[in-house]
């Protein structure tokens, strides 16, 4: 479990998701209705060195925005699986770019075999406690230097 105590703990882990993405990297986010998945979802593309403003993609389903890589930022949360399967979602997950799926629980069953997954938890003010497992390389292995560096799962 990764523990951020304010803004700028859930900035950091953004920073060195965002510095390790490659192309065709896949981070699925989950957690409750304020939680913070669209905050940790603009620290990282800021991160990412996306210049555009990135909000929450609700109603639009998937925003693309340019940075170091393509950052192909989705919400499912109005999702179906089987809608979710009729877009092409492969095209993204398999492109390029980075992609960030807020409420991927919704999508698992079409979701990459190699993913990251970050569950958000919501503490006390700006607390924020996530969980994180990588299936597959290089999620692994990121994992691994965070629990080396004490800052993540345990």
């Amino acid at each position: 479990m990764y523990e951020a105590k304010d803004l700028q703990g859930t900035e950091e882990l953004a920073a060195y998701l965002a510095a390790q993405a490659a192309p065709g990297t896949v981070i699925a986010l989950d957690g409750d209705l304020g939680a913070g998945k669209t905050a940790f979802s603009q620290l990282f593309a800021k991160h990412l060195e996306v210049q555009d403003t990135v909000n929450s993609p609700t109603f639009t389903l998937i925003k693309e925005y340019e940075g170091r890589l393509p950052f192909y930022h989705m919400d499912v949360y109005r999702l179906t699986l089987e809608e979710a399967e009729d877009l092409g979602l492969d095209e993204y997950f398999y492109g390029n770019g980075v992609t960030l799926v807020e409420w991927a629980s919704i999508i698992e069953d079409i979701l990459p075999e190699q993913v990251m997954h970050i569950y958000i938890e919501a503490g006390a003010g700006t607390e924020r406690k996530m969980w994180l497992s990588g299936r597959g390389e290089p999620y692994e292995q990121w994992i691994t230097i965070l629990r080396q560096n004490g800052a993540a799962p345990k």
